[in-house]
């Protein structure tokens, strides 16, 4: 004990027998105090490898918030605020515009509930730069059971969640797989944001990637099955996930809705869960079938009305093709002549941005199956008509090789929003 103390105590007290009693219990709650730092920074030491951070807060959840009551070393060291900056402050002081709200209203709900919580969100430090902030969030309760505080594990996970969009991006990048790339694709974390996609789900959305990063699955979903879908990922289950096919309804960025089939599967990234979701255009399907049905006189004589044509392509060189025929009703829709489009590459009559699936719908059909695309078509004055093709291959004498590609093209889809 220092010395300017027991010469405090020597002053106060009443005489000799209360000074050494007040002694006593000084070097008591001294040893107690000492005790408990020492256990802290047990526990500090304890789980150091697996945080960088802990803040402990009081109970209070509406605003301004839980009052930060303590911080560690780890906390400074992660946001570059101080512990006088930190103590009495929130931890909205962590928040800022990428911050997400529907992960922070999931958080608030669990703990009102007094339940603990998992999950992750943008943060940023106190010089501005972002960080992804990993919390493991407990209560601490009294000797009576009673919640008194809360306790938040932080983990900057950051250059793991760059390592997973690496693999994502490489080793299981869909875009790049040969039979992945044959289908509508979007992975998902399990709080239900969307990671990544492929080309054929930004086409059937509408939305760009990173118009999608911001989005969670279920906010292009159709109203009532947005808090189903929601449900699942607020009390994740892999089951739920592993194998499993629904029926969703999807808006696309222009508001129409677009009938699939979604078959999901459970992938896994540096330990982390990545749902795959493929997807089926139901709607596609249905538009198909209804302007197939009771046409079965062939190929060539499928579609007689104006605003349908048929056509003949043959392979010249990799993912390039020449007309052998087109039928008249192909100028009258487009004014572009036979002989015209005889003397032009057929990427000439594609909108740019279908060029790629386009290739790739025919690399089917060359592949020896069958296959249905929805694009866009050229007319000469510039504009832009919405087709569905239907093609198949045509094989040579001796149906070793395909020879050729037959296709049958409606306008029935130009009414109707593109999807």
């Amino acid at each position: 004990m220092d010395q300017h103390i027991k010469d405090a105590i020597q002053k106060y007290a009443k005489n000799q027998k209360s000074a050494e009693e007040l002694q006593a219990l000084f070097e008591e709650i001294t040893a107690k105090k000492e005790q408990a730092e020492n256990h802290l920074q047990l526990l500090e030491n304890s789980i150091r490898s697996d945080y960088d951070s802990i803040l402990i807060t009081n109970l209070n959840l509406e605003k301004p918030g839980p009052e930060i009551v303590y911080v560690n070393d780890g906390f400074t060291r992660m946001t570059g605020y101080t512990r006088e900056e930190a103590i009495g402050n929130t931890p909205r002081m962590l928040q800022g515009e990428k911050t997400d709200r529907a992960v922070l209203d999931k958080l608030k709900k669990r703990l009102k509930d007094g339940q603990s919580f998992f999950g992750h969100t943008v943060n940023y430090r106190k010089d501005g730069t972002e960080f992804i902030n990993q919390w493991d969030i407990h209560p601490l309760t009294n000797r009576d059971g009673e919640i008194t505080h809360w306790v938040s594990y932080q983990h900057d996970i950051t250059e793991r969640k760059r390592s997973e969009k690496r693999i994502v991006d490489t080793e299981v990048e869909f875009d790049k797989l040969t039979e992945e790339s044959k289908k509508t694709l979007v992975d998902l974390d399990e709080q239900g944001n969307i990671v990544t996609s492929n080309k054929a789900f930004r086409d059937l959305t509408g939305f760009d990637e990173e118009e999608l990063k911001k989005k969670k699955i279920w906010e292009i979903l159709s109203d009532e099955l947005v808090e189903n879908f929601r449900h699942k990922f607020d009390v994740f289950k892999p089951s739920d996930f592993d194998d499993q096919t629904y029926d969703l309804e999807i808006i696309n960025k222009k508001g129409t809705n677009i009938e699939v089939e979604a078959k999901a599967r459970l992938l896994s990234a540096n330990g982390q869960k990545i749902i795959r979701i493929a997807f089926q255009n139901k709607s596609l399907q249905k538009r198909i079938l209804s302007m197939l049905s009771g046409k079965g006189e062939g190929i060539e004589s499928m579609f007689d009305q104006a605003r349908d044509f048929s056509y003949k392509l043959v392979p010249v060189d990799e993912g390039q093709f020449e007309f052998e025929y087109v039928t008249d009703n192909f100028s009258k829709i487009t004014g572009i002549t036979g002989s015209e489009i005889n003397k032009t590459d057929l990427t000439d009559f594609i909108h740019e941005s279908d060029i790629g699936k386009v290739i790739n719908h025919f690399k089917v059909v060359l592949d020896g199956k069958p296959n249905t695309e929805q694009f866009r078509i050229k007319t000469k004055e510039g504009d832009y008509v919405e087709v569905i093709d239907y093609a198949k291959p045509d094989w040579d004498a001796e149906s070793t090789s395909v020879k050729a590609i037959k296709g049958a093209t409606s306008t029935e889809v130009s009414s109707e929003k593109r999807a």
